[in-house]
C-alpha cells in the first residue's frame, strides 16, 4: 500500500507528459489547439487534450 503513495506521482507525471506530446504532433502537422469547435475555414484533424480540439 505504500508503494501506490509513491506510484500516484509518477503516474501523474507520465500522464501529463504525453499531454504535450499531442500538441506537439498537432502543431507538427500544421494544426493548433483551441477547445470547442474548429473556426471557419479550418477542421479537426485531432485532439490535444479531452476537452481541447487540433484544427488545420
Amino acid at each position: 500500500m505504500k508503494i501506490l503513495f509513491l506510484l500516484f506521482p509518477l503516474i501523474l507525471l507520465l500522464v501529463q507528459g504525453a499531454s504535450g506530446e499531442r500538441q506537439t504532433g498537432c502543431r507538427q502537422r500544421g494544426g493548433y489547439c483551441t477547445y470547442g469547435r474548429c473556426d471557419f475555414p479550418a477542421r479537426p484533424i485531432g485532439r490535444c487534450s479531452l476537452y481541447s480540439v487540433c484544427c488545420k
